[in-house]
């Protein structure tokens, strides 16, 4: 089954919205040739008739006729969420998308710089070097990745918009860095430690923090914050989870002893991790809406949420295909885990009653997931590959 993740939709079709489609159903197909029709809905300004449309679930629109297949993925109508990964094969990187109403990946360009990313090397025989990315205000965002001789690949964040299907680039980093911190709160990036060129210590404990939000030229800038006590966040890729207005972060995945730590975006402070939250946190983690955490045990092959008021973690599901899970996302009702391996993408709806339903997409052929996010789907001007 695929996967969807659109939440519920919150307009019901009404009796109007469903004899037009019955109509516009029948009217398609007394024609000979469906792709020459231009009406939405015969008797109707296109307008209008997207309007109609807009209340209706899209994977009703998709089985109905191709230009309502094509309308929901015109860049004016409301954009579903679908699945972003970025995947490796042998030593190259790649970037697709996971349409949930057409049930298929379709790869992004690929933006110049990839090409030279480092992936393996024979001093880490047993893992892949780690290319950080972010999901933030609708965009696909890539923010440190490993050269070669061991530098640092970017030296500014490159950008996907799925509206557009461009990639561009962001503001120059002050110190480009590699195996560092790297989150969003309230629609901002921000990396922390790391190491650029060579460790240094001042970059281990340093903050920058850019703002997406801002339309102002005068800001498309990184802006330093307040440093970390120490440099002991630079060991490896580190995801600092945006949680209530606050950055969560621990050195260490898995059941190994960790620090953990949280920064606090408005006050420009640091402090202590709860001990719960920092003695349960045994895998990846995301937050849903930057309210609620999500963890996957990933020793044990349990989905668990963060409970501040106890401080603690509740088991909402166990799986054994979560076991030796490496990454995850949230976003519309929806948790999206990489299983072990990284060849398949475990999809949880944490809305649900009980919130244990799950279905797995199957990564493409040869490809493992480097990292998952759930953004809006990519607008086409052209039809869709399954016209």
């Amino acid at each position: 089954m695929a996967p969807n993740l659109i939440p519920q939709m919150t307009n019901p079709i009404t009796a109007t919205t469903a004899e037009a489609i019955t109509g516009a159903s029948s009217a398609v197909k007394r024609r000979k040739n469906e792709h020459i029709h231009r009406d939405l809905i015969p008797g109707l300004p296109d307008h209008i008739a997207q309007t109609c449309l807009s209340s209706v679930h899209p994977s009703l629109l998709y089985s109905v006729c191709h230009s309502w297949r094509r309308l929901i993925y015109s860049p004016s109508f409301p954009p579903f969420l679908s699945i972003y990964a970025v995947f490796s094969s042998s030593d190259s990187v790649g970037f697709a998308s996971f349409d949930p109403i057409s049930s298929a990946w379709q790869f992004l360009p690929l933006p110049p710089p990839t090409a030279g990313l480092l992936l393996s090397h024979p001093s880490f025989i047993s893992r892949r070097l780690p290319v950080q990315s972010v999901a933030v205000a609708g965009n696909l965002v890539l923010l440190a990745a490993t050269a070669d001789k061991f530098l640092p690949a970017l030296s500014r964040p490159l950008i996907f918009n799925p509206l557009t299907r461009k990639w561009t680039c962001g503001p120059p980093l002050s110190t480009p860095r590699r195996w560092c911190a790297a989150g969003v709160s309230g629609g901002a990036v921000y990396v922390a430690s790391g190491i650029g060129s060579h460790y240094n210590h001042k970059v281990a404990r340093s903050v920058e923090k850019w703002d997406l939000k801002s339309n102002d030229h005068r800001y498309f800038r990184w802006e330093k914050m307040g440093c970390l006590r120490d440099g002991k966040f630079s060991r490896d890729a580190i995801d600092a989870v945006g949680w209530r207005g606050k950055l969560c972060m621990v050195n260490v995945t898995g059941d190994a002893a960790k620090e953990g730590i949280i920064y606090d975006v408005e006050s420009d402070a640091w402090e202590e991790m709860p001990a719960g939250m920092l003695m349960g946190w045994r895998g990846p983690a995301a937050a849903l809406d930057e309210e609620t955490i999500y963890m996957v045990d990933e020793s044990k092959g349990a989905l668990k949420r963060y409970e501040p008021e106890r401080d603690v973690w509740v088991e909402v599901t166990e799986n054994q295909m979560l076991k030796g899970a490496q990454h995850i996302t949230a976003g519309g009702g929806r948790v999206c885990v990489s299983c072990g391996g990284g060849e398949g993408i475990a999809v949880f709806d944490v809305v649900a009653n009980p919130p244990s339903n799950m279905w797995v997409v199957d990564t493409p052929p040869g490809f493992q997931v480097l990292s998952v996010h759930i953004l809006p789907r990519m607008s086409q001007n052209h039809f869709h590959p399954s016209d």
